[in-house]
């Protein structure tokens, strides 16, 4: 059984953003004398946007910003048109209908999770969740190796319904498969 990634996502896709980095709590003295505590967007950790298929494929990246010039772009690339978009409020998502997609809403600030017709992002938020407790884990990561647990735990969650032994071989296919495209 394999599940390979789609080239585009369609139908019902869910997009979000998150931040990974280090709890406030666990800062040094001296950085939290030379920053505000901060949360969310305009924090200094690393924002990721992901996208997730209702089929349970995730896709997620690295970026720089959260605005729609960050985020729009990377949607288009990745979500087919005329496919149904669900995401939160967030400004950078405004405008995405215009572009060909079905643009579902739901809004956090009031305490909405689902409008109750199917359009939410709880699928997403559920791997935001396993991916910081996978990462959390770790006891700590450097910046510089964040995408690679990044794209470790992607391929996971993608993978999640293979055995071990059905991952073991994958893996071990795209090992060779690369090594010999390298020759």
């Amino acid at each position: 059984m394999t599940t390979a990634i789609p080239k585009a996502f369609e139908g019902i896709v869910e997009v979000d953003e998150t931040y990974l980095g280090g709890k406030w709590i666990n800062k040094r003295k001296h950085v939290k004398l030379r920053q505000k505590s901060k949360r969310g967007r305009g924090t200094s950790k690393q924002p990721v946007f992901g996208i997730l298929c209702r089929s349970g494929q995730v896709w997620a990246e690295l970026i720089e910003g959260v605005e729609a010039e960050d985020l729009q772009p990377r949607i288009e690339k990745q979500v087919k048109k005329g496919s149904t978009i669900c995401s939160d409020t967030w400004r950078g998502y405004t405008g995405i209908a215009a572009k060909g997609y079905v643009h579902r809403l739901v809004n956090h600030g009031k305490h909405e999770y689902s409008d109750r017709k199917g359009n939410h992002i709880n699928g997403l938020e559920g791997f935001w969740g396993y991916l910081k407790r996978k990462m959390a884990a770790k006891g700590g990561i450097r910046k510089s190796r964040l995408h690679l647990y990044l794209g470790e735990y992607v391929w996971r969650y993608n993978h999640k319904l293979l055995s071990l032994k059905e991952q073991e071989n994958m893996l071990n296919k795209l090992i060779f498969k690369h090594i010999w495209s390298e020759n």
